[in-house]
């Protein structure tokens, strides 16, 4: 195991070589993640880049396993987008990173690879990213009219709507969320402490004080 990790780590270096020779301006870093080689693209040449690695005989990156993003908040570039894939014909990982800003759109690569049709559908719809150039930029996991977009880190985890089925519409319903804690009662040193007495106040034979 230990021989193939050094032979594949080996080839993957060469590889990282090979794509700052050929794409010269295009590479801003190349660095290792377990057994994956990791890319820093710009933005503006990541279809470029992506042509390359799926078409040329050194690389011949024919599956794309999956796209998402990460989200940066405070960061300049607030978001990553990441692409993972693979090479079949030398089994080599590899994944490519662009930064960009909310406004900006990606290049799609659904002429590439045809699954980055759904992939890049699932990212607009988590993260709010556009990809230009897709045939078919709508929501795919969350419903139709839905506000906002839930895997970014601003995003409330209660959500903006809630949904209940209208006896009276016969139909779902959506209608701003309401939080009712009716039935308990918060405060800062312990939020999530009930009304019920606490196990403090009851005597040895496990009942309160009250009831004496």
């Amino acid at each position: 195991m230990t021989h193939y990790w050094k032979q594949n780590k080996e080839s993957l270096r060469d590889l990282a070589e090979h794509l700052k020779m050929q794409l010269e301006g295009s590479i801003l870093s190349a660095s290792f993640a377990g057994d994956e080689l990791v890319i820093n693209v710009p933005l503006k040449d990541i279809y470029k880049v992506m042509v390359f690695l799926h078409e040329d005989k050194s690389c011949s990156f024919e599956q794309m396993m999956d796209v998402t993003a990460v989200d940066y908040p405070n960061r300049e570039k607030r978001f990553d987008v990441v692409y993972n894939l693979l090479s079949l014909t030398y089994n080599h990982r590899i994944r490519v990173k662009a930064s960009l800003n909310e406004d900006e759109a990606i290049p799609s690569v659904t002429d590439i690879w045809k699954c980055a049709n759904w992939w890049e559908r699932e990212v607009w719809d988590m993260f709010g990213l556009m990809f230009k150039g897709h045939p078919d930029l709508r929501r795919i996991l969350t419903d139709y009219g839905f506000e906002g977009h839930p895997l970014r880190k601003d995003f409330p985890l209660s959500g903006h709507v809630e949904v209940r089925y209208d006896e009276i519409e016969k139909r779902v319903v959506y209608e701003p969320i309401q939080l009712d804690q009716e039935y308990r009662e918060f405060n800062n040193l312990s939020p999530w402490e009930g009304t019920l007495p606490s196990f403090a106040d009851k005597d040895s034979d496990g009942e309160s004080e009250d009831s004496q």
